[in-house]
């Protein structure tokens, strides 16, 4: 079954706050198998003074890392977990490939699906889509750790 979260709801799941949220909403969930993250590129992202002066690139590594929180969405609500009793920690990034470069005025759209589950940590293979372009595939992994 489709569902939609709200950034509201996002900022419920995610411990991550500004300057560090990296996604704006999600959509398409299915618990245990999908998600699509949502994020609007704007001018004023704190990154864009310095990378690049003249000519603003998102950095690849925060690509990598908006997947991951889409990812981290997907798990606490399919765990029915909460940032106040777990933490999802990102573990690895492999096969990344960035493919074109993000700027700002871009609405991302990050599909991420689970390749394996086992003792709370979740396989993923996700893709950053910049106006319909692919910018970003990558596999990557994390785990939910209660405290």
């Amino acid at each position: 079954m489709s569902d939609r979260i709200e950034h509201n709801e996002i900022l419920k799941l995610l411990p991550h706050r500004y300057p560090f949220l990296l996604i704006d909403a999600a959509e398409d969930y299915r618990a245990g198998e999908s998600i699509v993250g949502l994020k609007a590129v704007t001018a004023n992202e704190p990154f864009f003074p310095g990378h690049f002066p003249g000519n603003p690139v998102m950095p690849g590594v925060l690509m990598i890392e908006a997947m991951a929180q889409a990812g981290a969405v997907l798990m606490y609500k399919t765990l029915k977990a909460a940032p106040d009793s777990a933490t999802v920690y990102f573990m690895g990034a492999d096969k990344v490939r960035f493919r074109s470069p993000v700027r700002p005025g871009m609405m991302l759209r990050m599909p991420v699906s689970v390749t394996a589950a086992r003792h709370g940590v979740f396989k993923f293979r996700g893709e950053v889509f910049a106006n319909g372009v692919r910018a970003v595939q990558a596999e990557f992994s994390a785990k939910a750790v209660e405290h």
